[in-house]
C-alpha cells in the first residue's frame, strides 16, 4: 500500500509499504476513505525527530471502511463505516472507566514514562503506523473504531478522530460561568472549532491569531478576532472591561510565534544524535512559550487556562508567583476522544451542521500530495487551514 513516511526534519515521502495485517484477535483492520493532516503533525516534521525512525507512517486522524476484523472482535463487521480516535484505549482498565482514556493502563507506554499509545506518532507513543495511508490496523478495535452512518459525507464525522473533540474538551475545561468571554489563542483548526463551539454554548470569543484568512474564517461564526500585534494584551483586556477574558483556550502549543531563543534552541536540539536528543528533550527540553504566557497575562484574576496546544519541554519557565497571585486554574492533556464522542455525534449529524464541520477543509489533495500539503500548512500560505488527504 501507499503511505506518508517521515524520512527527516521537514522531509515526508509517500512511499510503497507492507499493508496492515490482523496481529491479535481484537484488531481490525480499515481502508481509509479520509485522513487529514492535524497540527501536532507539524511538531513532528519540525521538532520530535530524534523519537522518529525513517519510514515511520505518520497521520492519526482517519476514518474509512471496515476491510477485515480479528476473531475476537465483536462489534465491527466488514463494510462498516467508522472513525477512528487518535487515543489507542482498552476500554475497561480503571482510567478508561473514569474517562481517561488518554491515561489507559492498556496502551500506556511506561518505558517512557508516557501515557496510552497514539497512532503515528513516535516512540514515547508506541511507535504505532499511522493513518495517513491507505490502510490501517486498529487494536482493540471494539472500543477504538466507532460505527458512524453512511449517509452523510465523511467531513461531518472525520474530525471526531481528533480535533473536533479536542476543542469540545478545551472549552470543558476551560470552565467557562454563565455568559462568561473566551479568549482563543490561535485559529488553526482546534482553535476554529474551540471558537464554533464556545458560540454554539452561548458564549462571547474573543481569538488572536496573525494570519488574515483563519481570522476571516472565524469571523463567519461570530468570533470578533484581533491581529497578533504588539499590544494585543492591552486589547484583549480592553475589549473586556479591563479585566481579561474569562477563560482562554491555548490552541497553539509548543512552536508559538515570537520565540527566537526557544526556537533556536528547539533547532540545536535537533542537530544532536537521537539518543543524546531524546535525553535533553526528555530532561531539559524547553519550548515556545508565548502563546501560553499571554494567556496566564490576558486571563483575568480568578480565571481558568485551558491548554489544548501540545506542550513537551521538561524545563519550562513559568510564572508561578503570577499564576498565584492571580489565583488561576490550569488544565491541560491530550484529549480523551472517545469520552466526548456520544455528546458530539448527535452535532456532527444535525443537519444544520451547527459546528460548521464542512466549512474547515481549505485543502483536499490525494495522499500522493502530502508532502506539499506539509510544507503548505507549516507555512500557512494560500490560505490553508485544513488539509484532508484521500488515499
Amino acid at each position: 500500500m501507499k503511505a506518508l513516511t517521515w524520512q527527516g526534519k521537514r522531509h515526508v515521502a509517500v512511499e510503497e509499504v507492507p499493508d496492515p495485517v490482523i496481529e491479535k484477535p481484537t484488531d481490525a483492520v480499515i481502508r481509509i476513505t479520509s485522513t487529514a493532516i492535524c497540527g501536532s503533525d507539524l511538531h513532528l516534521y519540525e521538532v520530535f525527530g530524534p523519537f522518529l525512525k525513517p519510514g515511520d507512517i505518520l497521520g492519526h486522524e482517519s476514518m474509512g471502511v471496515v476491510d477485515e476484523v480479528g476473531a475476537s472482535v465483536r462489534n465491527l463487521v466488514p463494510g462498516d463505516r467508522v472513525v477512528i480516535p487518535f487515543v489507542i484505549a482498552c476500554g475497561d482498565c480503571f482510567m478508561c472507566l473514569r474517562g481517561l482514556t488518554t491515561q489507559c493502563e492498556t496502551t500506556q507506554n511506561r518505558a517512557h514514562d508516557s501515557g496510552a499509545s497514539l497512532y503515528g506518532y513516535t516512540e514515547l507513543y508506541g511507535s504505532v503506523p499511522g493513518g495517513q495511508a491507505e490502510r490501517l490496523r486498529v487494536p482493540l478495535a471494539d472500543f477504538n473504531a466507532r460505527k458512524v452512518g453512511h449517509d452523510l459525507p465523511d467531513d461531518r464525522y472525520l474530525f471526531l478522530s481528533d480535533i473536533l473533540p479536542t476543542a469540545w474538551q478545551g472549552v470543558a475545561y476551560a470552565d467557562l460561568p454563565r455568559d462568561g468571554v473566551l479568549g482563543v489563542l490561535g485559529l488553526g483548526p482546534v482553535g476554529q472549532f474551540v471558537g464554533r463551539i464556545a458560540r454554539h454554548l452561548g458564549h462571547r470569543v474573543v481569538a488572536v491569531d496573525p494570519v488574515a484568512e483563519r481570522r476571516l474564517m472565524a469571523e463567519r461564526y461570530g468570533i470578533e478576532t484581533l491581529d497578533l500585534t504588539e499590544d494585543v494584551l492591552e486589547r484583549l483586556r480592553d475589549s473586556t472591561d479591563g479585566r481579561g477574558p474569562d477563560s482562554i483556550v491555548d490552541a497553539v502549543g509548543l512552536e508559538a510565534h515570537a520565540a527566537p531563543a526557544a526556537s533556536l534552541a528547539q533547532a540545536a536540539v535537533g542537530l544532536l544524535p537521537d539518543a543524546v536528543a531524546q535525553k535533553v528533550m526528555n530532561t531539559g527540553g524547553i519550548d515556545r512559550l508565548s502563546a501560553m504566557h499571554l494567556a496566564f497575562d490576558a486571563v483575568r484574576r480568578g480565571g481558568t487556562v485551558s491548554l489544548s496546544g501540545v506542550y513537551a519541554g521538561e524545563s519550562d519557565p513559568t510564572p508561578m508567583k503570577s499564576l498565584f497571585d492571580k489565583q488561576v486554574t490550569v488544565r491541560m492533556g491530550q484529549c480523551n476522544v472517545q469520552s466526548w464522542l456520544d455528546e458530539l455525534i448527535p452535532l456532527v449529524e444535525n443537519p444544520a451542521d451547527p459546528l460548521g464541520v464542512e466549512d474547515l477543509v481549505t485543502h483536499r489533495v490525494p495522499l500522493e500530495r502530502a508532502p506539499e500539503m506539509y510544507a503548505l500548512f507549516q507555512k500557512k500560505e494560500k490560505g490553508c487551514i485544513k488539509v484532508v488527504l484521500t488515499p
